[in-house]
């Protein structure tokens, strides 16, 4: 038991894999509620449990603006919430399988950022959907509204890999292999077009997640990459400045220009992957260990 407990310590916090640490997040948080909550409904009946009551109250995210006031934190926690063994299922397999895609091209210190600010914006565009638009005032939906899930979160990073690498190619059991530009459009046609059913909140809030993902990938190529931008904000300043004089250019040398890094995700998003020179490719996974250092 200690040295799997170990393995989970070493996995969540030491290995530097950003996406181990969001999925790990996620299982806990989940069974953290849900293994006492069975053990309480076990003698109190089923669907009659005080600790899913709570945590539904303080963790989701209201659309009720006066609700919200006082339970800011809200739009972080939602995101690390799900409903059910299979939506908290299939949400972890979507992360894992494009977050990797999304790593090996541009390192994992975006992975988190991403993550985040795509919750948030989900998040941000539900609430004021159902403050804004009379489909959701003229009932007063934002009264009982709320939104559970890292749907928002995920579709920020199946969109953002999608748009980054869009002739990527993956293949799809009893489908066969299908670039990730159709399968994120098939994605988001979905949503958009479940949002007269009846989880309208939910599915606006993954078009919010999907359009931070776009949005963020086109600004990226542009020179603007928000998440590296913020990143710099909280990082530790060096007390003291070491200099050596070995080899000073030697990891100037290694490391390519953030120019040619830029040419070469153009190229990528304009003719895929598999359009990239030798050269490049190594180049490009020079990029992304560098990254990771």
């Amino acid at each position: 038991m200690n040295t799997l407990w170990r393995d989970i310590q070493y996995k969540l916090l030491k290995s530097g894999n950003k996406l181990t640490l969001l999925i790990g997040i996620n299982v806990i948080v989940y069974l953290g509620i849900n293994v006492p909550a069975i053990i309480e409904q076990l003698f109190r009946g089923f669907g009659n449990s005080a600790i899913i009551a709570l945590s539904e109250k303080y963790l989701l995210l209201p659309a009720d603006l006066h609700t919200l006031l006082f339970r800011f934190w809200t739009p972080f926690t939602y995101m690390f919430m799900h409903a059910g063994v299979l939506h908290i299922l299939f949400n972890m397999l979507w992360l894992y399988w494009f977050g990797q895609i999304f790593e090996e091209f541009v390192g994992n210190k975006r992975t988190i950022g991403l993550y985040l600010l795509g919750g948030l914006t989900g998040g941000f565009l539900f609430v004021a959907a159902y403050n804004i638009f009379p489909a959701f005032t003229s009932m007063n939906a934002a009264a009982g509204g709320v939104i559970v899930g890292a749907s928002a979160s995920v579709m920020a990073v199946i969109v953002a890999t999608a748009t980054l690498l869009p002739d990527y190619t993956i293949s799809i059991i009893f489908i066969g292999p299908v670039k990730l530009k159709w399968v994120a459009l098939f994605i988001v046609l979905l949503d958009y077009l479940s949002i007269a059913g009846g989880n309208a909140g939910g599915e606006i809030a993954h078009l919010g997640g999907a359009l931070f993902g776009f949005v963020y990938i086109k600004q990226m190529q542009k020179g603007n990459d928000w998440i590296m931008g913020i990143n710099k904000l909280f990082a530790p300043k060096p007390k003291m400045k070491v200099v050596s004089f070995n080899h000073p250019q030697k990891k100037a040398a290694n490391m390519p220009r953030q120019d040619e890094i830029d040419r070469i995700l153009d190229k990528i998003s304009a003719s895929g992957y598999d359009s990239l020179s030798k050269q490049e490719k190594e180049t490009l996974s020079r990029a992304s260990n560098h990254n990771e250092g």
